[in-house]
């Protein structure tokens, strides 16, 4: 299975989720990730960026809160477990979505 990751330049939500997320795929050697900048408009509306860092897989972006699926170069904000808004979702929010993802789902 795989993991796409789109972010724009020197945003810091990219940095906090590769922290967060490293520990987590090192137990899940059937995810691969694949990391991708983005820095136009039209490359954010062609892959599905709604944010950097935006988590895809399969073109659905694990963490889509409509109606906020616009196209963005901006930084995301994610909230987490108790509302609170961070660069990026937390490791309990990124562990549940990976225990989501079956081998099986490539």
């Amino acid at each position: 299975m795989r993991l796409l990751i789109l972010h724009v330049p020197e945003c810091p939500g990219a940095e906090a989720l590769e922290s967060r997320l490293a520990p987590l795929l090192a137990a899940r050697p059937d995810i691969q990730v694949v990391r991708q900048v983005v820095t136009t408009e039209d490359e954010a509306k062609r892959l599905g960026m709604t944010g950097s860092p935006t988590i895809l897989t399969e073109g659905a972006d694990l963490f889509a809160l409509p109606p906020q699926n616009q196209p963005s170069l901006s930084c995301r904000l994610y909230p987490d477990e108790h509302g609170h808004l961070g660069p990026a979702p937390t490791t309990v929010q990124l562990r549940e979505a990976l225990g989501q993802l079956r081998p099986a789902d490539r």
